[in-house]
C-alpha cells in the first residue's frame, strides 16, 4: 500500500475550502457553509468518517441530482407534539438541523415532541443533533435509517440486508452525554477512510460471501485506484452487525421506526436504486416538564 505523508491543515482555512467547493457545485453561501461547519465538526469530534472524507462523494451525489441543493424540510403532517417532515432530498446539514428546531420548539411547548423526517440527504452524525437539543436543555432520542442502501450483513449471516443504521441519544447533564453508533461493527465512512490509508479496520469489521472475517476494504468496496471513487456496489462482501444478535436487532428497529414509519423507505434488498436517502425518527423531551432538577 502506498505512503503518504500527513499534511496538518488548519480548520478554519479547511473549512472555507470546503464551503468554497460547496459554493461552487451550487450551493448558496449559507448552505455551503452549513455543510462545510458540520462536516470539519465531525472531523473535531474524532469522527473522520463523518468528515472531510466525505465531500467528493457529496459533491458527485449533487451533480447526479441524487441530492438537491437549496432544499427546505417541509411540515406534510401536523400534530402539535408530533410532526411528519419531508426533506425533498435536500442537503441533510440542512433539513436534519430544521427537523431539530422544529422538534425543539414543539418539545419546549408540550414538553415531550416527536419528529419524523423522509427523504434527507446523508445527515452527518447524528451526534450533532443530540448537541442542539442538548443546547436547549432538552433529553433527545434518534433513530436513523438509509434507505436504498445495503451494506451490512446480519448477525449469522453474510448476505448484505442492512444499511449502518445509527442510534443516538443525548442527555443534558453535567457534562452532557451523548451517546451515537452505527448499529453495524463500523461505519462504511470509517471503511472510506481506511481504503484512503488512513486508520486500520478491527480485523472482523467485514465478512466474505463465504464467511471469511475481512478488515480489508476491498471487501465492500472491490478494486479501486488508490485516488479515486469508492463504490459499495463493486464489493462482494458486507460490514458485520456489531454486538452479535443485539445490533442486528437495533438495525432492524431503526429500518422499522426511522424508514418504514417515516414513509421514507427501507433498507434492502438489493434494488437499482441509485439515490440513498436517509429517514430520521426523533424524540424530544422537556426535563422541566417532568419536575424540578432537585427532583430528579
Amino acid at each position: 500500500m502506498a505512503s503518504y505523508t500527513p499534511v496538518l491543515i488548519g480548520a478554519e482555512t479547511l473549512s472555507a475550502v470546503v464551503g468554497d467547493i460547496f459554493r461552487a457545485n451550487g450551493c448558496d453561501p449559507a448552505e455551503a457553509d452549513r455543510i462545510a461547519h458540520h462536516l470539519l465538526g465531525a472531523n473535531l469530534a474524532g469522527h473522520d468518517s463523518h468528515g472531510v472524507a466525505r465531500v467528493p462523494r457529496y459533491v458527485e451525489w449533487q451533480q447526479a441530482g441524487y441530492v438537491i441543493a437549496g432544499q427546505q424540510a417541509e411540515v406534510v403532517t401536523d400534530g402539535g407534539a408530533f410532526a411528519v417532515l419531508d426533506g425533498h432530498f435536500g442537503f441533510g446539514q440542512t433539513v436534519a438541523p430544521q427537523a431539530a428546531a422544529l422538534g425543539i420548539e414543539r418539545a419546549q411547548q408540550h414538553g415531550t415532541a416527536i419528529i419524523a423526517l423522509r427523504n434527507a440527504g446523508h445527515v452527518g452524525r447524528i451526534g450533532a443533533y443530540a448537541e442542539q437539543a442538548i443546547e436547549a436543555g432538552l433529553i433527545s432520542i434518534h433513530f436513523v435509517n438509509v434507505a436504498g442502501s445495503v451494506l451490512v450483513a446480519p448477525f449469522g449471516g453474510t448476505e448484505r440486508r442492512f444499511s449502518t443504521n445509527p442510534f443516538c441519544v443525548g442527555v443534558p447533564t453535567s457534562p452532557p452525554v451523548v451517546l451515537d453508533f452505527a448499529t453495524s461493527l463500523v461505519a462504511e465512512g470509517k471503511v472510506l477512510v481506511a481504503s484512503n490509508g488512513g486508520k486500520a479496520l478491527p480485523h472482523d469489521a467485514l465478512v466474505e460471501p463465504d464467511g471469511t472475517l475481512s478488515s480489508d476494504p476491498h471487501t465492500l468496496y472491490g478494486d479501486y485506484d488508490q485516488i479515486g471513487p469508492r463504490n459499495s456496489s463493486n464489493g462482494l462482501g458486507a460490514i458485520r452487525a456489531f454486538g452479535e444478535h443485539k445490533g442486528s436487532g437495533l438495525a432492524l428497529v431503526c429500518d422499522l421506526l426511522a424508514g418504514a414509519f417515516t414513509g421514507g423507505g427501507s433498507s434492502g434488498p438489493v434494488t437499482k436504486r441509485a439515490r440513498i436517502a436517509n429517514g430520521m425518527l426523533s424524540i424530544y423531551i422537556s426535563p422541566k416538564h417532568f419536575g424540578s432538577p432537585a427532583d430528579s
